[in-house]
């Protein structure tokens, strides 16, 4: 079921991100997009993990429709995180993008070896960001056909 269909509720979209300055372009990104979404923001992978299996303070979070990962985090890094999410039965099938500053190739290699669904380098350039962000809200949203939703 495409998310648009479910008329009334934005897209749900967790960013793990670090880097205050990509927090705030990637939300003003989002927010300038087409289809309305909702977007939650946590600093580090542990706290990403809270908030996927809904512990502590993000004990009434809901489930993100999308994830956009960065690979360098603290206290946990995007790579390990990835690898806990691929693996857990119940949130494995959240479509995770990787958004990184990285274009090394062992880090897009290691990303695919752990199930990413795609990996974009971020542009430098403001308006390629945002044109970049644009394309991965089209993507995700309106091409595909993403499962049925759970609360």
């Amino acid at each position: 079921m495409n998310p648009e269909t479910e008329p009334g509720r934005p897209i749900r979209i967790l960013l793990v991100e670090d880097n205050p300055g990509d927090v705030i372009l990637t939300r003003e990104a989002l927010r300038s997009c087409k289809i309305r979404n909702s977007v939650r923001t946590v600093s580090d992978g542990e706290k990403a993990l809270a908030y996927l299996h809904r512990h502590g303070e993000y004990s009434d979070a809901p489930r993100p429709d999308l994830i956009l990962l960065d690979l360098h985090l603290p206290r946990m890094s995007g790579t390990e995180l990835l690898a806990i999410i691929k693996a857990e039965p119940g949130i494995m099938g959240i479509p995770v993008v990787i958004l990184s500053s990285s274009s090394a190739e062992e880090d897009i290699a290691r990303a695919y070896a752990r199930h990413a669904n795609c990996f974009i380098s971020k542009p430098v350039d403001l308006d390629q960001f945002v044109k970049v962000v644009r394309a991965i809200e089209e993507f995700w949203f309106t091409v595909v056909t993403l499962p049925e939703r759970r609360p």
